[in-house]
């Protein structure tokens, strides 16, 4: 999901379809880990004196050294008095893709006393819906007598304890939060460590024991290690828990891996360090299989070249250990949907892949199964007129309405981001082996087939058009108009050999100047800026040529640019690698300015682009008015053609200085806000991508060269140099 559909479909498309029964369901979480030590940003807590309950800033805190599931927990300190009350809410977070969900029976977490405490003292439980309304109350007193201080404990209490009905899938999602509150007083300070707070089902009176998990691999980087172990399909295990020693005997708990991932990243943040690693795998009882055997690994010093290949292998896994396995393909994120693939990301990640081989992360034969496994799903994949769907069934290719009932057709950006991958693709397996052949052949077929110029929805249309249903035509009605990520569209519907548009359409089209093309500019961009799709002001002391309000996220300088070498693209307007390197600079330099006084920006922490946040995507600018404080690295990252020096210092700053909480199994997590002490827990398809990809076209061109090199892509881009201005 981007900018566009964002601001112009959500009266359209925002609700998701839930009808996929094939997707995992997942336990319904409101803490087991914070990503940041600190306030809790999932959490509110308040009192009114003489009571009091300990915050900052209206937050819950983190303690990293009480836990029951590693590595923290939260701390509830307080008072309880006659004539005052505290209370103190953790909030559900929500992983984008957790859709679905097992159904629960029972409210469980984990409760440790610092001290002797009588039960009714300790808070009493509720919870919150979304609108704000509240279940019953009820005291842990009548769940546990007396807390032995000191120990953790399990408290378990029936949904129907609340008062709550029969909960299914659709229900569980009205849940907010769990709040505390004060219960009886006795003007005493007390502390409570909270962890695993959780909706489950029925625990089951028998499961077979668990396997000891097996270690299969450890590497060492500068500053962190990355440990995988034996895939297992079983729904018993609730988590991995993982050990670290220093000493190769004295193991201690460091941290939890719920079972989609095989991999823990541990960021020690050090070189020169050496460590021990163990693993067990803990069901829904809570029984801890034995811990696994040890394999160990020392962090080293990295030449600048190295850890450059460090970035970008860690973030093409995501598309390699991390896709979904029946189609290669991307998933939209992970953690989140298993078996949807996304469209766009998966073009990504196919460039992604070409630089892993070109780089020895993967060989040759291991790419060629692999885009072996990628076309052949493509030719089974629903389409329409040509083009597929945004999102898709993995193990069908069956069209999947993520967005909603309208968005059940062709999807014509997803596809040009897809197409854009594989003509990439078609360049580079260019031996006379039987398999490759056969990659190249598919991927003919596939990049013939699209119907560009049926997409212009008439004949006489200037615009091309983003959806098509097949049982609601052009419901959605979206013209593509520029400046934005689209682009790509355009330029690949000219390039077509078989079903282009005419290249006119160029300018009538994406560079139009028509009073529709201005009205859809100032709607998005809420601004007159560059409304004639022509910018010509000056933002921090840089003149933009072509761009609405100072550039957008920076996303719009990427997507389409990943496979089209920018340097070697101008129209009458500019030079789209200088007028991207601009756009760059311009965000770069708000970021150093930052007007909006958020935590952490400056020199070595820009990059404003579109992304995950803590209440769902966003698409971020470098204006105040479309700026909350969130950074994406892929900002700064994919930005490394246009701005070198600029991107390898937040590069090292986000390693070096925030690695410990964004650094992790595919490289950075989407996103993080310092003011609001938040990091996304998901990385994303569309973003991970791009940093591989545009660091190697920053490093060799090699994306680039290869994209450029096929001969439609030759010969159609000769078309619009040709059109008579």
């Amino acid at each position: 999901m981007r900018f566009f559909y964002c601001i112009l479909l959500s009266s359209l498309l925002f609700f998701p379809v839930f009808s996929n029964a094939l997707e995992q369901p997942y336990d319904y979480i409101f803490f087991d880990n914070s990503p940041m030590e600190g306030r809790y940003y999932y959490s509110q807590a308040d009192y009114q004196s003489p009571s009091w309950i300990k915050n900052a800033q209206g937050k819950l805190l983190v303690n990293k050294n009480e836990f029951y599931s590693p590595g923290n927990s939260l701390e509830f300190q307080y008072v309880s008095a006659a004539h005052g009350v505290w209370s103190a809410e953790v909030q559900y977070r929500p992983v984008r893709g957790y859709d679905f969900f097992k159904k629960p029976a029972l409210l469980c977490f984990q409760l440790k006393a610092v001290d002797s405490i009588s039960s009714s003292v300790m808070p009493k439980v509720a919870l919150r819906y979304k609108d704000k309304s509240l279940t019953n109350f009820v005291s842990l007193e009548n769940y546990i007598p007396q807390a032995n201080s000191g120990k953790w404990i399990t408290l378990s209490i029936p949904l129907k304890d609340f008062g709550c009905g029969d909960i299914d899938n659709e229900y569980v999602k009205d849940f907010a939060a769990v709040v505390f509150r004060q219960n009886q007083s006795d003007n005493l300070t007390h502390t409570l460590y909270i962890d695993d707070i959780e909706f489950l089902p029925e625990m089951s009176v028998f499961s077979p024991p668990l396997k000891i998990p097996e270690l299969k691999g450890i590497k060492a980087f500068e500053k962190h290690i990355d440990i995988w172990w034996e895939e297992e399909y079983n729904e018993a295990i609730k988590y991995f828990r993982i050990y670290r020693s220093f000493d190769g005997h004295n193991f201690f708990p460091l941290g939890i891996q719920r079972p989609q991932l095989t991999r823990y990243t541990d960021f020690m943040g050090e070189t020169n360090k050496k460590a021990f690693y163990r693993i067990s795998a803990v069901d829904y009882a809570l029984k801890e299989t034995p811990l696994s055997l040890v394999l160990s690994a020392e962090t080293r010093r990295m030449s600048d070249d190295a850890f450059l290949d460090m970035i970008e292998e860690a973030h093409f896994r995501y598309y390699w250990d991390g896709s979904e396995p029946n189609s290669g393909m991307a998933r939209e994120n992970i953690p989140g949907r298993t078996d949807m693939i996304a469209t766009g990301a998966s073009g990504f990640g196919i460039m992604a892949v070409l630089v892993a081989i070109e780089r020895g992360f993967i060989s040759r034969e291991e790419g060629i199964k692999r885009f072996l496994t990628i076309t052949s799903f493509l030719q089974r994949a629903d389409k329409y007129h040509g083009a597929v769907s945004h999102f898709m069934s993995g193990k069908t290719g069956k069209t999947i309405p993520f967005f909603g009932p309208k968005d059940n057709g062709g999807d014509l950006v997803e596809t040009a981001f897809l197409t854009q991958g594989l003509l990439a693709a078609h360049q580079f397996f260019n031996r006379n082996s039987y398999e490759e052949k056969t990659i190249r052949e598919r991927i003919d077929t596939f990049w013939r087939n699209i119907e560009w110029d049926w997409y212009k929805q008439t004949e006489d249309s200037p615009f091309l058009y983003w959806h098509w249903s097949p049982d609601q035509g052009w419901i959605i009605n979206h013209p593509l108009i520029g400046w934005n990520e689209t682009m790509i569209v355009y330029l690949l519907a000219i390039l077509s050999p078989t079903h282009p548009i005419d290249p006119e359409m160029y300018y009538t089209g994406w560079a139009s100047q028509s009073k529709r093309a201005q009205e859809y500019r100032k709607n998005w961009g809420g601004t007159e800026d560059g409304s004639m799709y022509v910018n010509g002001k000056t933002y921090y002391g840089l003149p933009l040529k072509v761009g609405v309000s100072n550039g957008g996220p920076l996303f719009f300088i990427h997507y389409s640019y990943m496979g089209l070498n920018p340097h070697a693209f101008s129209d009458k307007y500019t030079n789209y690698f200088l007028n991207n390197k601009t756009i760059a600079e311009i965000n770069y330099r708000y970021c150093v300015e930052n007007p909006g006084k958020y935590i952490g920006y400056g020199e070595n922490c820009w990059g404003i682009t579109a992304s995950d946040f803590a209440w769902g995507y966003q698409a971020n600018e470098p204006v105040i008015s479309r700026d909350n404080g969130t950074i994406a690295p892929t900002g700064a990252l994919a930005s490394f053609p246009y701005t070198p020096k600029q991107s390898m210092l937040a590069l090292r700053n986000y390693y070096d200085n925030y690695g410990c909480f964004l650094w992790g199994e595919y490289g950075f997590r989407d996103a993080f806000n310092l003011t609001e002490n938040w990091c996304s827990p998901i990385f994303m398809g569309l973003n991970q991508a791009p940093i591989t990809v545009m660091i190697e076209n920053y490093r060799t061109h090699f994306i680039w060269d290869l994209f450029m090199s096929h001969p439609d892509v030759k010969r159609g881009l000769s078309k619009i140099d040709n059109i008579n201005y």
